[in-house]
């Protein structure tokens, strides 16, 4: 009887280490299974009339001291279906705009303020979903945001290296103010971007040399210029995947 409890204790303690382990295990699992991503935000102002704001999103300051043509780097939030949205003056006083909107968890946005040129309190927040895979490989991808009311719609090109705006052809083709062209693929190339009226091949913006080597995700702000003619258009530019 001695020999066989000497046998069993240990059987038993090996038992006992096993569904403690167990225990750990599966508590361990329940926490993954309970986690939650966050949303990554980032806010794009392209107001004229906005002075200078601080956007703030469930009472976290996202954005601070900003101004037309600020496209901010993302910031982590905890994701909501509705998450209480507010754009203030950065020097204090009432909420210029106050909204709600759903931020995914595991996805990218960006919170959008525009007005398009129209008169002062008539702010707008859009709640835009990023992409945030890299484009395929050997391939770029570009989203535009039309917001020149003075310009009107455009057209957007592409210009390979060595090659006229005449034999190209338009990525974007009739572009109206205040509308987005969602991300659009192209073989990544080194390419010049133009920008006309739609219809027209005189350039109202003309970027420098981008070499595009392959995987670019970017979004593109097209404003009116508010100081000078030449040239009419103003373009910010950001990356979305880094």
């Amino acid at each position: 009887m001695v020999e066989a409890r000497h046998l069993t204790l240990p059987r038993l303690a090996i038992a006992a280490a096993a569904s403690l382990a167990l225990a750990f295990g599966l508590s361990a699992c329940e926490n993954v299974a309970t986690y939650t991503q966050p949303s990554l935000v980032r806010v794009i102002d392209a107001s004229y009339i906005a002075p200078a704001v601080n956007v703030t999103v469930e009472g976290t300051i996202l954005a601070g001291n900003i101004g037309q043509g600020s496209i901010t780097p993302y910031g982590t939030l905890t994701a909501s279906t509705n998450a209480s949205i507010k754009v203030t003056a950065a020097t204090g006083g009432k909420a210029l705009v106050t909204t709600n909107g759903t931020l995914l968890a595991g996805h990218q946005h960006s919170i959008f303020l525009t007005d398009n040129g129209a008169a002062a309190t008539s702010y707008e927040v859009t709640i835009l979903e990023d992409q945030q895979v890299a484009a395929a490989g050997g391939h770029s991808a570009f989203r535009f945001l039309n917001q020149a009311p003075k310009t009107g719609a455009v057209d957007v090109y592409m210009i390979p290296s060595g090659t006229t705006i005449a034999n190209t052809i338009p990525i974007v083709t009739a572009l109206p103010v205040g509308s987005t062209a969602g991300y659009i693929s192209f073989t990544s190339q080194t390419v010049t971007m133009v920008i006309v009226p739609t219809g027209l091949l005189t350039p109202k913006y003309t970027s420098s040399s981008l070499a595009l080597t392959g995987g670019e995700v970017r979004t593109v702000l097209i404003v009116d210029t508010q100081l000078t003619s030449n040239p009419p258009v103003e373009v910010f530019m950001a990356n979305d995947v880094d």
